[in-house]
């Protein structure tokens, strides 16, 4: 499953074919397209649930997944840390050779076998991202056509919602509130019913 953020899923179309040559016919590659354009700037936690719930609508469709892998470039490298706190399962119901998971997403319910630790109730086997903010923008000389010019920094944290929306204040870590810290401290911990670790 690759994940672009604010490119089309045709981007991957060149990453896609190298991977399917790669791997072969046993591989299913699928570039998701929930959160392209303006989409992205709902909030890493808006688009991740997105994300997830197409994660859920792939794997119902495609019977006989039995692994999960991610592919993410920058920002959707957020998105799919935070789908898969959403897609992750704890727990197992034994039901004679293995274990069955229930996942619901927007009222869709799917079932898949798998054990402990299944993503969407797939085997999760790897996860890649590719220049990914994981700990925010914020800093010196973190946004290179800035030039590092520390006036233009300190202007871009209040200015980043009103020009990337929610998005832009969970990346420059100025979404939290008195009793709440930003999102992206969150994200750095399980927290709550959210597994990121």
């Amino acid at each position: 499953l690759s994940i672009p953020d604010k490119i089309s899923p045709s981007d991957w179309t060149y990453g896609e074919a190298v991977l399917k040559k790669r791997l072969g016919d046993n591989f299913f590659i699928y570039a998701s397209s929930s959160n392209i354009y303006a989409k992205s700037f709902d909030g890493i936690n808006v688009a991740g649930r997105r994300l997830a719930k197409e994660v859920l609508d792939v794997v119902q469709k495609m019977a006989g997944l039995k692994k999960i892998s991610f592919i993410a470039h920058s920002l959707g490298g957020l998105f799919a840390r935070y789908a898969i706190s959403i897609l992750y399962s704890q727990q197992a119901k034994e039901t004679g050779s293995g274990a069955s998971v229930m996942l619901t997403s927007g009222g869709s319910e799917i079932s898949r076998t798998s054990g402990l630790g299944a993503i969407a109730g797939l085997e999760p086997t790897n996860f890649i991202t590719l220049a990914t903010p994981h700990l925010g923008v914020r800093g010196k000389n973190q946004l290179p056509f800035l030039q590092g010019l520390s006036i233009l920094e300190k202007l871009a944290a209040p200015l980043a919602p009103f020009i990337v929306g929610r998005t832009g204040a969970q990346l420059f870590l100025t979404d939290g509130e008195p009793t709440k810290p930003p999102l992206l401290l969150l994200m750095t911990s399980d927290h709550e019913d959210k597994k990121f670790m």
